[in-house]
């Protein structure tokens, strides 16, 4: 039946005046915008590699500002001690006892030669989950999760585009022949040449000649960034999520002539030739800063970006690198010179604290206080939860994951202690960790091989007392090691693709 026409004027009248009883509140506010997120990853920097970590030979003014104007944390784990596990951990909040990768592996598929063990559909469920929310997913940089074409694909894990290496391995050549553009193979104008050779035997080491091989014409590095700096443009008016996991410092050791001119003549040097992997170079230890403090600039370009838009306190920032710095004199490396580890033990493979604890910087103009520092322990497992809880999403988190939010603490509420960080990896002779509180238990030989059958190793640590983790102590407090022991137990899931023989079960006869 129709409703009369006085019926409809009194219904409008009634809500008129209701309207104005109730006064402007009456009209719901929007919601308000969800703040962008930046998340910058760099690869193999170690925890002293800054200079608001306390380097002192390499410039990084724009990560040192961004530490000025946010909070440092300087008990932040990666999620494992090499790429691919830790990048996995990130983006699946899992911790490498229950994700999928666990170390680094070559992949399958259409595209085998690029690209590594593809994470299965859906593992990754961080991105899924920004996406849900309305956001808009960039990926720039090193990928190493999946070929294109895989599962592991980043077009098919969530990500709206990706730009820069796909494969870890091509990633080893700053001047690669080619980088992908989601899809779309994308040659560039540079020669194709090995990232892994040595100085012909009638070149002369003192000779800058000798050397113009390895360098061509497009650094990939410049690149990525300027497709990130596009990317902020592009999506200036929606909320998104820039995944920024650059190569730098990662071995090969390159750089363009005006970074390295930077620090030329500033550090006793000795040609490197190659003979201990990557490619040969003249002036090893000035390519190393100067390729940091490149870096630095690129993300410095970025930061002004974001400000020139006017993004700037709408955009959470994260820095950190995925694990510790490469032993002394592989690639050319200097790490103790430049105190690269932070005077902590062990590089990177290592699960001592050298090996995965990294510098973290957080950054949120007016959310985080400028000049802070938390020594709460956080690891890369935790990123999904606490940038959902700072984007007042915590309910849209998954289930399954094992990080903790610790959102509270960067916005300088108080915080309950994280009960345990737990590491496992089946590389470098079979590894586990287990830090609660101060305790660090390390367990290393889980995995004998006939060229290396040394029984496995228990040792304990108290970090509070001894943060280098010189003196054993795990004779002096078997309560603790026992503990420990059980944690490490409960947390490890037998993986078939990663089997540790130590701790899986063994298979009947």
């Amino acid at each position: 039946m129709k409703a009369s026409p006085h019926f409809s004027l009194l219904r409008g009248a009634t809500l008129a005046c209701a309207l104005l009883i109730a006064g402007p509140r009456a009209f719901a506010d929007p919601a308000p915008a969800k703040p962008n997120i930046v998340f910058l990853l760099a690869d193999d920097l170690g925890y002293g590699d800054l200079g608001s970590f306390g380097q002192t030979k390499i410039r990084t003014p724009n990560l040192d500002r961004m530490a000025e104007e946010g909070m440092r944390f300087t008990a932040h784990y990666a999620g494992s001690n090499v790429c691919a596990p830790s990048r996995c951990a990130l983006l699946s909040g899992k911790h490498p006892g229950h994700g999928y990768i666990r170390e680094n592996k070559g992949g399958l598929g259409p595209n085998a030669a690029e690209g590594q063990e593809p994470v299965p559909a859906g593992e990754l469920s961080f991105p899924p989950t920004l996406k849900k929310l309305g956001y808009t997913l960039g990926g720039f940089g090193k990928w190493g999760l999946g070929g294109i074409g895989t599962t592991g694909d980043p077009l098919k894990q969530g990500f709206d585009q990706f730009f820069g290496y796909i494969c870890q391995a091509v990633a080893h050549n700053y001047y690669p022949d080619h980088l992908w553009d989601g899809d779309t193979r994308l040659a560039l104008a540079n020669a194709t040449f090995s990232a892994h050779q040595k100085l012909p035997q009638n070149a002369d080491a003192a000779d800058p000649a000798s050397y113009a091989p390895y360098i061509g014409k497009e650094y990939a590095p410049d690149l990525i960034c300027e497709r990130a700096r596009q990317f902020v443009r592009e999506n200036k008016d929606r909320p998104f999520f820039l995944y920024y996991p650059t190569t730098v410092p990662h071995l090969a050791l390159q750089v363009p002539k005006d970074s390295a001119e930077e620090y030329a003549g500033q550090f006793p040097e000795e040609p490197y030739d190659g003979s201990r992997g990557y490619l040969p170079n003249q002036t090893p230890r000035a390519t190393y800063a100067a390729m940091i403090t490149r870096m630095d600039r690129e993300i410095g370009r970025l930061f002004a970006e974001l400000k020139e838009l006017g993004l700037d306190e709408k955009t959470i920032i994260v820095f950190t690198s995925d694990n510790g710095p490469l032993y002394d004199r592989v690639g050319g490396t200097d790490a103790e010179f430049f105190n690269s580890a932070g005077g902590f033990r062990g590089r990177k493979g290592a699960f001592y604290e050298g090996g995965f604890r990294e510098p973290m910087i957080v950054r949120w103009p007016g959310k985080v206080a400028p000049g802070t520092t938390s020594d709460r322990v956080t690891g890369f497992e935790d990123w999904m939860p606490t940038l959902l809880e700072l984007i007042g999403a915590n309910d849209a988190a998954p289930g399954g994951i094992d990080g903790i939010s610790f959102a509270p603490t960067i916005l300088g509420q108080k915080q309950e202690a994280r009960p345990f960080l737990y590491r496992e990896s089946p590389g470098y002779g079979g590894q586990q960790s287990v830090r609660v509180g101060d305790w660090k238990l390390v367990r290393q030989n889980l995995q004998p091989t006939p060229k290396s059958p040394q029984p496995a190793t228990t040792e304990l640590y108290d970090l509070a007392r001894d943060p280098a983790e010189t003196t054993d102590l795990a004779a002096r407090h078997p309560e603790v090691v026992e503990k420990l022991l059980a944690i490490a137990q409960a947390q490890h899931t037998p993986s078939k693709i990663w089997p540790i023989q130590g701790l899986d079960p063994k298979k009947s006869e």
